[in-house]
């Protein structure tokens, strides 16, 4: 079992000095959050600030949660929505006209449970372009969603999934092809 007395954070783990992760924290909790919902540039702003690359006409809304926004990436056009957790304590990468639904969860790290220091670990998500991870998705560390892939509401990605699919389920498996017409 874990004898939690033994754990050590990793050297550098969190990517920035304790100061800049309060600070993000203090910001994100009193000005993004609190942001009016049309102010898609000014939370694109905050997160640049704090060393996100945000592309292009990114919607991300206000109740959407990121624990290191310098570790994570968003390209043009994609929208994230209400009450995301984006949990990059390692690197989430997503990419164009994608959209992540309300109260989906990208959990970018764990713990290995098998040793007793329960030493904890980062393994980078990548959501390719144009993915459509639907309500209430879980995308656990080291995943990959390949492009035009759709992961059907309260589904739990555990490995990764093929491009132009339609996922489902706990775990997500692969339904049928997603044919754009």
């Amino acid at each position: 079992m874990q004898v939690l007395n033994t754990f050590k954070l990793p050297k550098n783990f969190r990517g920035k000095n304790a100061f800049v992760v309060q600070l993000w924290w203090l910001i994100q909790s009193l000005f993004f959050r609190n942001s009016p919902q049309f102010l898609y540039g000014f939370r694109r702003f905050v997160l640049r600030l704090f060393g996100a690359e945000i592309g292009k006409k990114v919607i991300i809304r206000p109740t959407v949660r990121i624990t290191y926004p310098w570790k994570v990436s968003i390209g043009d056009y994609s929208w994230i929505g209400d009450d995301v957790v984006l949990y990059s304590l390692g690197k989430i990468e997503i990419g164009k006209n994608v959209v992540i639904s309300q109260k989906s969860y990208l959990c970018a790290a764990s713990h290995d449970y098998l040793k007793q220091d329960f030493p904890i670990f980062a393994k980078k998500i990548t959501i390719k372009d144009e993915c459509w991870l639907a309500t209430d998705v879980f995308v656990a560390p080291g995943i990959t969603i390949n492009k035009g892939t759709v992961v059907g509401s309260r589904s739990s990605v555990y490995k990764d999934l093929p491009e132009n699919k339609i996922c489902m389920g706990n775990p997500a498996k692969v339904i049928r092809e997603r044919k754009i017409e």
